[in-house]
């Protein structure tokens, strides 16, 4: 899956997008709708992005799953080596303690995570800002090109059309 971007002028530019896109079948929990006033989005029944794609919280996941796996296996390592306390440890303890580090390393970055901004939609903040809707759309490999010409052929009102290399598998 690849993370498409599309800024859309007003409300009624962006319901018609996600209309053509729900039309080419790209599913509605795969469309994600920022913008400044979130009551409009409400009103207008557009699909409104989650707290996955407005912070930064599976990035941070990630890293923190990393950091604290690593960190748990040098300190399964360390502790096995010096034996502190006398304690015997096996391959069970230095796999436990790893993967308890991974877990809490996780869990901790997770939740810094979720107070910082998503750092793939800092180019549209000042858009967003004006009055812009942000529109995110999750399509398959296969399909970047067609629903790229789709936005670009029935709303060339719809501007700075990028796109995310990947995209988290599990949100």
């Amino acid at each position: 899956m690849r993370r498409l971007y599309f800024l859309s002028p007003h409300v009624n530019s962006a319901k018609q997008i996600v209309h053509d896109l729900l039309l080419a079948r790209v599913d509605a929990n795969h469309m994600h709708v920022i913008g400044k006033d979130e009551s409009q989005l409400i009103k207008a029944d557009l699909p409104g992005a989650s707290l996955l794609e407005k912070t930064d919280v599976i990035p941070a996941f990630e890293r923190g799953l990393v950091v604290g796996f690593a960190t748990g296996l040098i300190a399964g390592l360390i502790g096995a080596g010096f034996s502190p306390l006398g304690l015997a440890f096996d391959g069970a303890t230095i796999l436990g303690i790893t993967l308890a580090g991974a877990v809490f390393g996780a869990w901790v970055s997770g939740m810094i995570g979720v107070s910082l901004h998503n750092s793939q939609l800092k180019q549209f903040e000042s858009a967003i800002e004006a009055g812009q809707l942000l529109l995110i759309v999750d399509v398959p490999k296969a399909r970047i090109e067609e629903i790229t010409q789709l936005v670009k052929r029935h709303h060339p009102e719809a501007g700075e059309r990028s796109s995310e290399p990947t995209i988290p598998a599990f949100p």
